[in-house]
């Protein structure tokens, strides 16, 4: 894997997140309590013997850089990196990254001071834990110019991905971005279990092992800015294009819904996403103190490090860090993010005199398929139920989608408040 250099790609606006992404990119919003996204593709970097990383950042990139700094260090005799690549201006181009292709491209002159025979191009925004030595030795084994990982879906999600058709040697013989019909000439060879599933149709992951003369090569005459939508369908009439195929867990946070999922679904009594694996998920150590907990009940429920929970009983929720909640108050299938810092015990006694909400949630709350984002005030008496009875929409404090409230960043919501 030392001829290997990995590209993080680190996302566009994430509309579809909003407002998880209001004032932070993909990569950088939290996971699982006490991690980031783009902390997903690094770890399995490291954990493939992969340690020459750069990161690409272009939009609301402020606390992604932040973290990537203040979280990737290494020793002074390592040739390892995580180094950041921000978009820029430059006296050959004027523009900022116009899909990931163009991003990879506009960074070619950073990357090629370097020795490597490899490139492997990632994206911040997914979950999954993946050993990139298996997908490097097929590829190596294949003689092939460049590796797509794919994994099998099914009929109803064929049509949000581009799907690839598959020979027997794995090569990928064609493709077709987000087909609505006409899926029954697209199936692919795959294992009896995913038959079983009904999962016959090979999705690209958004993964790609480029050799590094093929990449240069194509980036540097071909004016194509997407990497999915232009640059793989053309080569695979012009190279050696083939697939690796996955079979675990991997999914694309896209959506308020999946995200939501993801989260919930770790406090499965066996998640499809392994925190507890031997191969660990790296992130920011932050030397907090234990979490204490005080007569609550807590049942398939995650708790990140330095909270202080009085409440009554939490329920198939992720508690992130600093985490405060008050006496009485239950908590059900909610993901609270935490807060980025401690208030003081003068600040404490000052928001209990006016009667104002700390940061954390309140006393006798009723909080039900939700998302907090970090640093929120939930005041007393609060009660959130989110559910499908609810219609979408945007709202000062919160935002609604898909049954699902999410509570803004640093949002206040007052004594008695009812959602």
């Amino acid at each position: 894997m030392s001829k290997v250099i990995s590209v993080i790609l680190g996302g566009g606006q994430g509309s579809r997140l909003h407002p998880l992404t209001a004032t932070r990119s993909k990569p950088a919003v939290p996971i699982a309590g006490k991690y980031r996204l783009v902390d997903i593709p690094i770890s399995n970097c490291f954990n493939s013997g992969i340690d020459r990383i750069f990161v690409l950042t272009q939009f609301n990139s402020a606390s992604l850089n932040k973290h990537i700094k203040n979280t990737y260090h290494f020793n002074v005799f390592s040739s390892g990196f995580v180094d950041i690549l921000a978009a820029e201006q430059t006296p050959g181009n004027s523009g900022w990254y116009q899909g990931t292709a163009d991003a990879v491209r506009q960074c070619l002159h950073h990357i090629a001071p370097f020795e490597f025979e490899y490139v492997l191009i990632l994206s911040g925004d997914q979950l999954y834990q993946m050993d990139f030595n298996d997908m490097l030795e097929k590829h190596t084994a294949n003689k092939a110019d460049i590796s797509v990982a794919t994994i099998p879906v099914n009929a109803k999600d064929a049509s949000s991905f581009g799907i690839m058709k598959i020979d027997e040697n794995s090569n990928i013989t064609s493709f077709i971005e987000k087909p609505k019909t006409g899926l029954e000439d697209w199936a692919s060879e795959v294992g009896d279990e995913m038959k079983a599933q009904g999962r016959l149709y090979q999705a690209s992951m958004g993964i790609y092992i480029f050799n590094k003369d093929v990449i240069f090569d194509i980036l540097t005459n071909d004016p194509h800015t997407d990497f999915g939508k232009e640059i793989i369908p053309e080569a695979i009439n012009k190279k050696k294009v083939i697939s690796y195929q996955y079979d675990g867990y991997w999914t694309d946070i896209g959506t308020i819904a999946s995200f939501f999922e993801a989260n919930i679904g770790l406090t499965d009594d066996i998640p499809s996403f392994n925190l507890f694996d031997k191969k660990s998920i790296f992130s920011r150590a932050r030397m907090l103190p234990p979490s204490k907990i005080m007569g609550t009940t807590l049942e398939k429920t995650l708790v990140a490090d330095g909270c202080i929970i009085d409440a009554s009983r939490i329920e198939r929720s992720v508690i992130g860090i600093r985490t405060r909640i008050g006496r009485g108050t239950t908590i059900e299938s909610t993901y609270v993010m935490g807060n980025d810092y401690y208030q003081t015990l003068d600040q404490l006694e000052e928001a209990k005199s006016s009667s104002s909400p700390i940061m954390g949630v309140g006393e006798r709350c009723c909080i039900n398929n939700a998302i907090l984002d970090k640093n929120c005030r939930i005041g007393n008496d609060v009660q959130i139920n989110g559910g499908p009875h609810l219609e979408d929409g945007d709202y000062e404090t919160h935002t609604v989608r898909d049954g699902i409230v999410v509570v803004k960043k640093a949002a206040i919501l007052p004594n008695g408040t009812i959602i």
